[in-house]
Order: C-alpha cells, then sequence, then structure tokens
C-alpha cells in the first residue's frame, strides 16, 4: 500500500520566527533556551540599575503612535500593522515599546507616587516592512525608559546600561554613536537651513526623500540610498545649530561617558526614526551583523509624556532587538550554556501494576519541585532507556514486579552508570541529596 503524505499547508507569515525548544541546524539563535539566557541577563543588568518591569498590551490605539512617533515618519506611514476592532476603534500592533509605555503612566499615574519612574520591558513589535535577516516583521524588544530628570547624567546611565547589558552576552564587538538632535528651540532654524541646503540636489534624490523634504526633513539624513547619502554627508551638521541648552547637555553627556570609561563616537546626521526625540540620540551597532548592523538605540524625549496627555515629564529610554543580540552572538562565536530543561528525573516502569506505581510516585516527585517524566506511549524497556538518554535525563528509577514487591525502586545515576536499590520512601531523599553534590 502506498504511503500517503500529507503535505502542510501553512507556514509562519513572512519575517516571522518560530522559538524552538531545540536547536535547529543553521538557525540555531531561534532556540528557545538562548532566549531565555538573554532575558535573565537583560533583567539582572536592569535591575542592577534600579529599573522595573511593565508589560503592556500587543494592541494600542492607532493614534498614539500617529501623536507620538510621528505621521510622517516611515514607521506610521508605511509599517503598521492596523485593524478596526468591532466598536469602530483604529487599533494598531505596537510598532515600537516607548510610546505604550508613556500611554500607561499617564493612564496609571505613576508620576504621582514615582516622580523618578525607571522601567524596563521585554515585548513583542511588529512593523510591516520589507523583511530580511535580522530585519524581522515581529521581533521582540529589550526596552528601558526612565521618566522625570532632564539631567545628562541619566542619560549617560541608560546609555551605560545599553553597552553593559552587551557585555554581559558576549558582544565587544559594539560601537555607540551619539548625537544630538536639538530641542523645539533651535531645531527649527536647522530644519530650515538643512531645506535650503538640500534644495539644489533634491531633484537627485530618492522618492521617499523629496516626501520627507516636505513632511520631515530632518528624516532624508536618515536614508540609507548610497546616492543620497554620499549627497547628505556634505549638508549643515545639527550639532552647529544647537541652542545654549542643548550644546551644554550633549557636552556635560559627554563628559559623564567619559567618566564611565565609555568609548563613543560623534555621529552628526545621526537622527533616528521618531519625532520625539530631543537633544541625545545614540545608536550601538557591530560590524558582525553587515548591513543591518543595529543592535539598538534610543535617546532623550523631553516633550512626549505631555504630547500623549501627562505632565511636562522629561524622559529618555531606548529598545534593542532580540533576535540582532542572538545572530551577533553567533556570529562572534560566543558560546552559551542555555538553562536545561531537561527533567532530573525518568521514570521507566515495566507491567501495568508498576506503571501505577510510577504514576503516583512521579506526583510525588513534582509536588517536591523536581522536574520529572516518563513514557506515555507503551515503550518497552531498551526504548524507554533510550528515551531518557535522549532527554538527558541524569537520573533514572526503574520499578518492575520485583521492585514492587520489595517496596523498592531501581536508582541509575546515568552520568556514572552506578545503579542500587533504594526503598519506595527514601526516592525523594536521595534525589535531593545528589542535586546537593
Amino acid at each position: 500500500m502506498r504511503k500517503i503524505i500529507n503535505h502542510m499547508p501553512f507556514s509562519s507569515p513572512p519575517y516571522m520566527n518560530d522559538v524552538l525548544p531545540y536547536p535547529s541546524p543553521g538557525n540555531n539563535w531561534l532556540h528557545s533556551g538562548r532566549w531565555r539566557w538573554v532575558e535573565y541577563r537583560f533583567r539582572r543588568v536592569c535591575r542592577c540599575y534600579g529599573y522595573r518591569e511593565i508589560r503592556t498590551p500587543i494592541l494600542e490605539l492607532t493614534d498614539l503612535f500617529v501623536r507620538s512617533v510621528g505621521e510622517g515618519t516611515d514607521i506610521v506611514s508605511k509599517e503598521m500593522f492596523n485593524l478596526v476592532d468591532r466598536g469602530g476603534r483604529r487599533l494598531s500592533l505596537k510598532p515600537e515599546g516607548t510610546a505604550p509605555v508613556v500611554r500607561a503612566i499617564i493612564e496609571h499615574e505613576l508620576l504621582a507616587a514615582h516622580p523618578l519612574l525607571k522601567l524596563y520591558y521585554i515585548g513583542q513589535t511588529f512593523r510591516n516592512e520589507r523583511g530580511q535577516k535580522g530585519r524581522y516583521r515581529q521581533h521582540q524588544q529589550l526596552g528601558v525608559e526612565a521618566f522625570g530628570s532632564a539631567d545628562p547624567a541619566l542619560d549617560a546611565e541608560v546609555i551605560e546600561l545599553a553597552v553593559r547589558f552587551f557585555r554581559e552576552i558576549g558582544i565587544t564587538d559594539q560601537q555607540l554613536q551619539i548625537n544630538s538632535v536639538g530641542c523645539p528651540n533651535c531645531r527649527p532654524a536647522y530644519r530650515e537651513g538643512l531645506k535650503k541646503w538640500v534644495k539644489p540636489f533634491l531633484s537627485e534624490m530618492c522618492g521617499d526623500c523629496k516626501t520627507r523634504y516636505e513632511v520631515n526633513p530632518l528624516r532624508m539624513l536618515d536614508c540609507k540610498v548610497p546616492h543620497d547619502v554620499e549627497i547628505l554627508s556634505g549638508a549643515p551638521k545639527l550639532l552647529d545649530w544647537l541652542c545654549e541648552d542643548c550644546r551644554e547637555h550633549f557636552n556635560s553627556l559627554r563628559r559623564h561617558l567619559e567618566a564611565m570609561s565609555v568609548p563613543y563616537q560623534i555621529a552628526p546626521q545621526l537622527v533616528r526614526g521618531f519625532d520625539y526625540y530631543t537633544k541625545t540620540a545614540f545608536e550601538i551597532t557591530s560590524g558582525v551583523l553587515g548591513s543591518q548592523n543595529a543592535l539598538g538605540g534610543g535617546g532623550r524625549y523631553d516633550g512626549l509624556v505631555e504630547d500623549c496627555g501627562g505632565p511636562a515629564t522629561p524622559g529618555i529610554g531606548f529598545g534593542l532587538g532580540m533576535e540582532r543580540c542572538l545572530i551577533a552572538m553567533e556570529s562572534l562565536g560566543i558560546e552559551i550554556e542555555p538553562e536545561d530543561e531537561a527533567p532530573t528525573v525518568f521514570l521507566v516502569a515495566l507491567g501495568e501494576s508498576a506503571r501505577s506505581a510510577a504514576v503516583r510516585l512521579l506526583t510525588e516527585i513534582r509536588s517536591a519541585g523536581i522536574a520529572a517524566d516518563m513514557d506515555y506511549v507503551g515503550k518497552g524497556l531498551k526504548a524507554q532507556m533510550r528515551l531518557a538518554d535522549k532527554l538527558k535525563a541524569p537520573l533514572v528509577l526503574l520499578i518492575g514486579e520485583n521492585e514492587l514487591k520489595g517496596g523498592v525502586v531501581s536508582f541509575r545515576n546515568m552520568q556514572t552508570s552506578q545503579q542500587e536499590m533504594i526503598p519506595q520512601g527514601e526516592v525523594i531523599r536521595r534525589i535531593q541529596s545528589w542535586a546537593k553534590n
């Protein structure tokens, strides 16, 4: 009889990845153990700096992003996943993490109780953009946000936190770029100066830059088209147009970073992709990522809370891409030991009576907080032992008719191949004793 093969008609959406419980050849970074390893270290670094976790919904009102990120940005105009709910509300899968955090702290009045509020988050974000390796339509973002202080020392702390996190996970091949994008007092004059300088070249530039020229001229500086990049390399530098307050803030930031021994490069054309940034903007890159070389970045947003309906509150934060962290680690050959999800104990049962006893013992072991498992498909002795070995269980408990009669179990250490009989009542104590050693 010819075997019929059913072809799977479904796959994950383009540039959205499954993160699997086992390493996958060629995509070892899509292993959930590695993700938890990185998440743990991010949480640990954030805790060292006094940041607390916040979680926001995947969906937010579309107008939140239009108002905060900016209608003229690529994110809002081209890249959001939008829908309308049954109540007629326009919703979007969140394309970034800062605006939802701002909405949450205003809604729940967190600033009233915590004038200096330091938060971090780990969550999924979505961009309906052209995908490629390291640039995914669904990606996990690690971020921090700090509210309530305009002190450049806080900017330096946020930047150092990001730099230290990358060092914690082994990415020492990193470059920090910083810039100041000015404020509402000095940026308008620069915007007009940039437009005046660009105008003679505008007919040669890409369609996006022509649109940005009218809607948001600073976004031209973020163009990736080589011809436009070459043109704009000679454009006026925003740093030369800063007001006294912005200039002093930037110089203070530089002094703090130098005091922290955090190396940096000044990138005069760094503007990032959000309209809400003021003063500090920064990005951390790595050469191992190729053309998509940004590990993450952020900046100061002193007017964002007020723009979203809250009290005037300065703020600064960053967002880092989990996937790019993991891809960079893999490219650098960084070896890690992901959290082991193997059971500590595997129970092998021979015969129906032994099986009932094994089920009861399994429950007792798990109730003691010990990870344990057994066969549920009726395998024989050798197949059950192979399964225990495949699951990498360090201990095996074998129960057969003879063990039942004697009130004992066979206790086997898979690492040393030593095996002995122990009373059933001693099982949990022996497992705990083994774990301590």
